[in-house]
């Protein structure tokens, strides 16, 4: 991207919606401007884990205020990544396509492990260059993430399912501050997060917190005189004795507090204080970088194959999986090709994005065969839709699996919409491609064009003479043209 260029990121957190737009420069993302909504979107959830209609009503009304601020962006330069509640929402698919259309731009709901990557990646760069072990600790709304890392690189990620919303709507629900339900809410978080001991505990040199909870509590200590942006024992400690002599959120006044954090704040510090005993913290410094910023980086990363993690993560599971590795170039060089004369007049950065995931399900349509060679395809969208996979949002993956799972075999079992003429088109080129590189062999392909052909309809041409040199090859072009009759679209054959 060129200096100057205009990035924005939005994170749909549990408890807050925020909206950040920086400038880059020399490598360097400079605020432009800053926008926080509290949309206490996490608290919204019913007892079936659907999120009710008063919750989805301001999670739209603050998406479309910052879609209006957002008009005029391109799609490479905005990323909208959602959390923990989107992740647990039963109905989130309902909440997401109108949402999408209010901001103007896709919302990817991203796994906890990628959240607490782009978490370290955002604070990260905020830090001067170090070579000190860092411990970064986000306790956000649902979730809270635990990550060890150093420099520029997250080491080892996790996201647990505690967090200051959750854990004040179950132990501090009427707002009342007790001795005996802080001393609850701080058993139980331990019992979620005992596990990261053994992980987090050592192998750091310095604590890190990001996001609302620990910047709300450093606010309040530095305003009550504590050392700025450091949060320890004691002032946690002075903290918690302030709480219980408010009694309840309603009755607490503290400087630095702001109003929307009154009603979490309690479970915020009895998260806080159980990740500072189970991981022998005395202090942590509240850190500038957020998930946010991680989000404005990886746009950067995401713009060049080279420094894109999801390429990195592709290839590793095709090693996990034992892949057979030429057959996967054979095939992405035919769809590549495939896809280059049927995307004819897609903008250049959309092609090559296009091609790229092209590409990865190429690399990774037969990863199942790991498993069991029968049905391998299935097996092979099964582990896609279930991995940890570094760099992909969670829509992102499934979008791959569904390649992986209709690269052969019948098309009505995928239930994918066959409206989206991208997501069809990447389809058609990488079952076209697995039968043309049927035999494990380069296939002859001179002068064999694909084109759009009219509504829903697509060519395949072939020189003269082809299928008489490749006459199997043709044979499963013919069975391609049948399995193509069960969905709303027609390929059409000339020269067999």
């Amino acid at each position: 991207m060129q200096n100057g260029t205009r990035l924005a990121a939005v994170d749909l957190g549990s408890n807050s919606f925020r909206l950040e737009i920086g400038r880059l420069e020399h490598g360097q993302i400079n605020r432009t401007e800053y926008l926080k909504e509290t949309v206490r979107q996490g608290n919204g959830l019913d007892a079936d884990r659907n999120l009710t209609p008063e919750a989805m009503q301001r999670g739209w009304d603050c998406l479309a205020r910052f879609g209006e601020r957002l008009a005029g962006f391109k799609k490479s330069q905005v990323r909208a990544v959602a959390t923990q509640t989107l992740r647990e929402a039963r109905n989130r698919d309902v909440f997401l396509e109108r949402a999408h259309r209010v901001l103007g731009f896709p919302i990817d709901v991203i796994p906890g492990r990628e959240e607490a990557r782009l978490i370290y990646q955002g604070v990260a760069h905020m830090l001067p260059q170090s070579d000190d072990r860092r411990l970064v600790v986000d306790i956000g709304g649902r979730s809270t993430e635990l990550i060890l890392g150093k420099g520029l690189t997250a080491q080892t990620m996790e996201s647990y399912r505690v967090g200051s919303v959750a854990w004040s709507m179950k132990y501090f629900a009427e707002g009342l501050f007790t001795t005996r339900a802080f001393q609850s809410a701080e058993v139980a978080a331990k019992a979620v997060l005992e596990e990261a001991i053994n992980t987090y505990r050592a192998g750091w040199d310095i604590a890190y917190g990001s996001s609302g909870t620990i910047g709300a509590v450093s606010d309040v200590l530095v305003a009550a005189g504590w050392p700025q942006g450091l949060v320890s024992q004691d002032g946690l400690d002075w903290l918690l004795d302030r709480l219980l002599k408010a009694q309840s959120s309603d009755r607490l006044r503290l400087d630095g507090m702001k109003d929307d954090r009154r009603a979490v704040i309690g479970g915020g510090v009895s998260v806080l204080r159980a990740v500072f005993e189970l991981l022998g913290i005395d202090q942590m410094h509240a850190a500038q970088g957020a998930l946010r910023h991680g989000v404005l980086y990886d746009l950067l990363d995401r713009e060049q194959e080279v420094t894109d993690l999801r390429s990195v993560t592709v290839q590793r599971l095709v090693r996990k999986f034992e892949a057979d590795q030429a057959q996967a170039v054979r095939v992405s060089k035919v769809a590549r090709t495939l896809f280059l004369q049927v995307g004819t007049g897609l903008p250049e950065p959309d092609l090559d994005r296009l091609q790229r995931k092209l590409d990865w399900a190429a690399q990774l349509h037969e990863i199942g065969s790991h498993i069991s060679h029968s049905e391998y395809h299935k097996h092979g969208a099964y582990i896609l839709d279930n991995a940890d996979a570094p760099g992909f949002a969670l829509p992102e993956l499934h979008r791959l699996s569904l390649l992986v799972l209709g690269h052969r075999g019948k098309l009505r079992k995928l239930e994918a919409d066959f409206e989206d003429i991208l997501f069809v088109q990447q389809l058609l080129c990488l079952r076209l491609a697995v039968i043309l590189c049927h035999a494990r062999r380069d296939p002859d392909i001179r002068d064999m064009r694909i084109e759009a052909a009219g509504d829903h309809v697509f060519a395949l041409a072939c020189r003269d003479g082809w299928s008489d040199s490749f006459p199997q090859s043709a044979h499963l072009l013919r069975e391609e043209v049948l399995a193509w009759q069960k969905t709303p679209w027609t390929l059409a054959l000339t020269g067999l």
